[in-house]
């Protein structure tokens, strides 16, 4: 009967301690590092590929030297697989990740030719099949800037390839080239656009599940800041023409910079924007307005305006509450399986012995093709307001600012739920590359990793916030190694559970794993 009862009792304790010990294993963060490479330097430029079959694949620049580093789940470096069949005149390289390959969509010109080529490659960033091209666009000039932008779906089914030539500014011809999975041509269109020159801007562009291109298009009268036109286009897969809808046009409140986002569980596209009343004024709320695919019509358009509860969340009771919203921009948007959203909007500006930049300096300074793109071609994903600063950008003088993440939940109606803030102060001088944050989705949580100065030491700090708006703030992340320096705002989630974090080790690029 004692033996028994001390069984018992040591069964017991072991329970407590399997309780007292779980959450602190299921909450633990892991980072497993690379080894810095010989060839990677500050001023390389890369692509976090994603996770290949068993592998981990970044794509590599060092001028015309082109590699893919072939790393293991333990980030040791397999291979450093040289893409020799890139032309000395490559333009630009764009992914496609699958589960077991990758497609590589690339550009290169060839005397006055620009060619298109895509190949399939393996977990082992080894060609699976000869180069195959997917377009050619004769110029009379040396490209240094892309030609073709890439698109793909959510399901990654659907994948676009598409072109803008703007010879004429008052008719841009689109040409777009759809593909399957198996990058096999659908359909190739060519359409023409209607343009004011020097008055018409674009929003991203997207493809949804079906195939269908989805950008937005809004317009600027004589140059100021009022939009005085909104619209939805679409192009069905199929067809070979734009279908335009008016989205915000009751009035001239100013939008800002347009983020769209598909929603294809649902079939509907949401539009946000924050606005502000009058030229140059002050942030007043957000703008959204959802799409419903299904019925072709605005199932409903929205403007919540940020009042003095909100406005003391996103930058302290003590500060100037007309202006709070002032330097935020639009970060995320994450769709719930229900129709509803979250968004997160982010503070960032920068000073400078001239003064500060606001965000009309970032986001109405040029026009998108006033650029060294407009000969006859533009991509559509060079624009000045895409992102206000550079990786490796500024002058000495330049000091680049993120701060408080303001992140807002509203239900499939638009009804606001809850509304929490991050707070953080981050401050760098000539880059923005330790600064900011990324977003980790697992499904249960958001995870935003950002720097934090800790008794002068740069550490990743993790803080996460739940379905109910709940911010937890984790333990700073276990094995932070001395001198390596985090760049979280280009990191990129790569599985359910883990996402791969560019770092500085003193002026080597190596890269961090970081599991959850």
């Amino acid at each position: 009967m004692m033996k028994l009862r001390k069984n018992i009792l040591h069964q017991l304790l072991l329970v407590i301690l399997l309780q007292a010990i779980f959450p602190l294993i299921s909450t633990a963060q892991k980072i497993t590092y690379s080894e810095a490479e010989r060839e990677d330097g500050r001023r390389t430029d890369f692509e976090i590929i994603g996770k290949v079959g068993s592998n981990i694949l970044i794509f590599k620049n060092n001028r015309n030297d082109n590699a893919i580093s072939v790393y293991n789940n333990d980030m040791k470096l397999l291979d450093r697989v040289k893409l020799d069949y890139l032309d000395d005149r490559w333009i630009n390289v764009d992914f496609v990740p699958y589960a077991n390959h990758v497609w590589m969509v690339y550009q290169f010109q060839r005397r006055s030719v620009v060619y298109c080529m895509g190949v399939k490659l393996d977990q082992n960033a080894k060609r699976m099949n000869d180069p195959v091209e997917l377009d050619t666009t004769r110029i009379g000039w040396a490209a240094s800037n892309k030609l073709y932008t890439t698109i793909y779906s959510d399901d990654k089914q659907k994948i676009m390839v598409f072109k803008i030539n703007n010879r004429n500014p008052k008719s841009f011809l689109f040409t777009t080239l759809l593909f399957n999975a198996n990058m096999e041509l659908q359909h190739k269109h060519h359409m023409n656009m209607p343009m004011e020159e020097r008055n018409d801007y674009f929003t991203d562009f997207l493809v949804d599940n079906e195939g269908d291109m989805v950008f937005g298009k809004f317009q600027r009268k004589n140059g100021s800041d009022y939009i005085t036109n909104l619209q939805l286009i679409t192009k069905k897969g199929g067809e070979e023409k734009f279908n335009f809808r008016d989205l915000h046009h009751k009035d001239e409140r100013v939008l800002d910079e347009v983020k769209i986002k598909i929603d294809n569980t649902n079939r509907r596209y949401l539009f946000s924007a924050l606005y502000y009343k009058q030229k140059r004024g002050n942030v007043e709320g957000l703008y959204t307005v959802v799409w419903d695919k299904a019925a072709d019509s605005v199932l409903k358009e929205s403007m919540l305006a940020f009042n003095d509860d909100l406005r003391k969340q996103a930058k302290g009771p003590d500060a100037n509450l007309r202006i709070a919203f002032n330097d935020y921009f639009i970060s995320d948007i994450i769709i719930k399986r229900d129709g509803g959203y979250l968004i997160t909007a982010e503070s960032m500006y920068t000073t400078s012995r001239g003064g500060t930049f606001n965000r009309w300096d970032y986001l109405y300074w040029n026009n998108p093709w006033s650029s060294p793109l407009d000969y006859s071609y533009w991509s559509p994903y060079y624009s000045p307001w895409r992102s206000p600063w550079n990786r490796y950008g500024g002058a000495a003088a330049t000091r680049y600012h993120a701060e408080n993440i303001m992140v807002l939940s509203f239900d499939k109606d638009e009804t606001l739920q809850w509304s929490n803030v991050i707070s953080k102060t981050q401050f760098d001088d000539e880059t923005d590359a330790l600064v900011s944050h990324s977003l980790m989705n697992t499904g249960g949580e958001l995870h935003f990793l950002f720097n934090v100065y800790e008794r002068r030491t740069l550490l990743l700090n993790d803080h996460s916030i739940g379905p109910d708006g709940k911010i937890t703030r984790h333990p700073t992340l276990k094995n932070l190694e001395r001198g390596v320096e985090f760049m979280p705002r280009l990191g990129k989630q790569i599985s359910a559970n883990s996402m791969i974090v560019p770092c500085q080790l003193r002026n080597y690029l190596t890269f961090a794993k970081i599991e959850f």
